[in-house]
């Protein structure tokens, strides 16, 4: 605990919800086996600078005005479901595509559009403002100080840099690579169904 602040807590709650299996994830894990470590880590920094700006979003006072306009968070979900449903079908293409293939979907980009698929895929997940509206609204005191508001994005900021680019490090990993393309069809398989899934869930879930 700092101050008034209980920033330990805050950041395990940032962890388990950065690290935990999800839409960002699957495309960094994606990106980084198809189009290598290069494009993995770039992916991570358009991730993680969503991430960065719907925190500052959320201290500013941003979460609590898209909460209370229901429309506004509507909008980002639909757009957030709609590049899900884009890359599961991107996915499921390269399945069913046998043989040796030139990487597909969010995997083939240059370093810019790389970086821009990431930072889209994070600024359409309505979960992230959710989250991270609820980590300012519970989180963090009325009384909280502009100093502690800073402190806090950096805090999260960089612990979110660290896991999102460990795991673009983690699988581009050769061993990782290599069983990749071994099983491309499987993974891409999967990945099709995840994102597919993810997709659903947004549209499905009451926000």
């Amino acid at each position: 605990m700092i101050g008034h602040i209980h920033l330990t807590l805050i950041m395990i709650a940032a962890l388990v919800a950065v690290a935990s299996p999800g839409p960002a994830v699957l495309a960094i894990a994606g990106t980084s086996m198809k189009a290598g470590r290069r494009s993995g880590l770039i992916f991570a920094s358009g991730v993680t600078t969503g991430s960065f700006t719907w925190s500052i979003g959320a201290a500013a006072g941003l979460s609590a005005v898209m909460l209370a306009n229901a429309w506004l968070i509507e909008l980002v979900r639909y757009f957030g479901a709609a590049y899900l449903l884009f890359l599961a079908f991107k996915s499921a293409r390269s399945a069913l595509t046998p043989g040796v293939t030139e990487p597909q979907g969010f995997a083939s980009a240059s370093p810019r559009r790389a970086f821009v698929r990431g930072l889209t895929l994070h600024l359409t997940n309505p979960k992230a403002i959710l989250f991270f509206g609820s980590l300012y609204s519970f989180g963090v005191p009325a009384d909280a100080t502009l100093a502690d508001l800073a402190l806090i994005v950096v805090a999260v900021g960089i612990q979110s840099a660290v896991v999102l680019h460990g795991y673009a490090l983690l699988f581009s990993n050769p061993v990782v690579v290599a069983s990749y393309l071994k099983l491309r069809r499987w993974f891409d398989g999967v990945f099709a169904v995840a994102f597919g899934y993810a997709g659903y869930k947004i549209l499905s879930a009451r926000l």
